[in-house]
């Protein structure tokens, strides 16, 4: 598809917004049309929750193509550096780029009263109200996996891997497998309790089911970093979507390459 029509989403600060102006001058310099509806191109100019808040702003719209401009930290989501705007530009106007097609997470909460879905990009956190000892029945297509019990388990994307998946020792997955993949938090082992030390990688055509034991059914559920409690939880079942969403790459993006340079490489200047 041939790209017209770009929306630009920065970060409130003053770098992003100035980011902001220079990319909408080059933009409209090259004949693009900079808009905020019916846009081919979706911008996303900060870190990477700009990317997050972005997808979540769109309801994860598949028919548009999403990239960032990382004016933040690390930024494993955001693609282009700010010295690289002129030739992202440049290529965009030529068609000379590649789309990923991403897996995202959809997730049902079923409470006592209500039932909500959530779609996600990066992970979901399952965790005790009170920040006691959780207790989830974890499930794969009905059939028991572990009856899990310790501070909380992470189900995270591929893209998701290398977010909070990490810090809990968690798998990096190659970000155009559509997988899920479940991280223990601070598993108890004992004489008592037997609980998987490793994360388990679940395929897309396969549904996760947890279940709270009945009297920890108050639960904390992260979604994307953002916390809700739900009382009364009956289950949590979370997949892989059948929805993808559409990151544009420049021709160079290589995932090995950024895996390297941003977790490895002392050269992470922007």
């Amino acid at each position: 598809m041939k790209i017209n029509r770009v929306c630009l989403f920065p970060n409130n600060n003053e770098k992003s917004k100035n980011i902001e102006i220079q990319i909408k001058n080059v933009l409209e310099k090259n004949n693009f049309v900079v808009c905020n509806h019916d846009y081919d191109l979706a911008i996303a100019i900060g870190g990477d929750g700009s990317f997050l808040r972005m997808l979540k702003q769109n309801n994860f719209n598949s028919d548009i193509y999403y990239i960032g401009v990382n004016t933040g930290t690390l930024g494993f989501l955001q693609e282009i550096k700010p010295n690289e705007i002129e030739k992202f530009v440049q290529n965009i106007k030529e068609n000379n780029f590649k789309v990923d097609n991403i897996g995202i997470q959809k997730t049902q909460i079923i409470t006592q009263e209500s039932s909500s879905i959530f779609y996600s990009l990066n992970d979901i956190v399952i965790r005790d109200k009170e920040l006691n000892t959780t207790i989830l029945d974890i499930q794969v297509n009905n059939e028991p996996l572990e009856m899990f019990v310790g501070d909380g388990i992470l189900i995270s994307t591929s893209v998701g891997s290398t977010a909070y998946n990490m810090s809990y020792g968690g798998s990096i997955v190659y970000n155009t497998l559509h997988v899920l993949q479940i991280t223990p938090i601070a598993p108890l082992n004992s004489k008592v309790y037997r609980n998987l030390l490793n994360g388990v990688i679940i395929p897309e055509d396969k549904k996760i089911t947890i279940i709270p034991n009945k009297d920890k059914r108050n639960l904390i559920i992260t979604v994307d970093g953002e916390n809700n409690i739900y009382n009364d939880v009956e289950k949590i079942e979370t997949t892989v979507s059948k929805k993808r969403i559409k990151c544009l790459r420049l021709n160079s993006y290589n995932f090995i390459n950024i895996i390297n340079d941003k977790f490895l490489s002392d050269n992470n200047s922007i």
